[in-house]
């Protein structure tokens, strides 16, 4: 697409934006603390275009699905943009498509580093008080949890990091072959 200014703007711009609604998802998902400082943050820059799409989308049980779906909207018009600006003719399903993909690796890349620093602050600062390792924390141990019912820990070796990322590793695999 070029590496002219103004695709990094939209690009930068809309890819950050696209993070934080998929962080706001995830956060509701793992029922992470809703008053912790950043929380708050995210919600708050998050709240405008999600409450009216709120209104319209059903819950699905504590899903809020209309965060996703907000991720994709902003994916797609990220890359319409991108698009209009090199005057390239947008195809609407491929960039839907790529939208939707795009949002899935997203979230295994948050994921990732959440997980990798989780394992670095259960090594240099457990049990921190901190807003910011107590909401990785809270991210990533329903997802340890899940990987200790596969690989529960041996002699206090806690190996669930690993196989996280190796799962992570695989599906983004997988991922890229799709959009190759």
């Amino acid at each position: 697409m070029g590496q002219d200014p103004l695709t990094l703007i939209i690009r930068t711009v809309g890819e950050l934006y696209a993070f934080i609604v998929i962080l706001r998802f995830l956060l509701q998902l793992a029922r992470a603390d809703y008053y912790n400082p950043i929380s708050q943050a995210v919600v708050r820059l998050t709240n405008k275009p999600l409450v009216p799409l709120q209104k319209v989308m059903p819950r699905a049980g504590r899903f809020d699905l209309s965060a996703l779906v907000l991720a994709v909207v902003v994916k797609a018009a990220t890359l319409l943009l991108i698009y209009l600006v090199h005057e390239a003719a947008p195809n609407i399903a491929t960039i839907l498509i790529y939208s939707a993909v795009g949002v899935l690796d997203t979230i295994l890349t948050i994921y990732f580093w959440a997980v990798l620093a989780s394992v670095i602050i259960s090594w240099v600062a457990p049990g921190s008080y901190h807003p910011g390792p107590q909401l990785i924390q809270q991210l990533t141990e329903p997802l340890f949890e899940l990987a200790r019912k596969v690989i529960p820990p041996i002699g206090g070796l806690d190996l669930s990091p690993i196989l996280i990322f190796i799962v992570i590793q695989i599906v983004q695999a997988q991922l890229a072959q799709i959009l190759g």
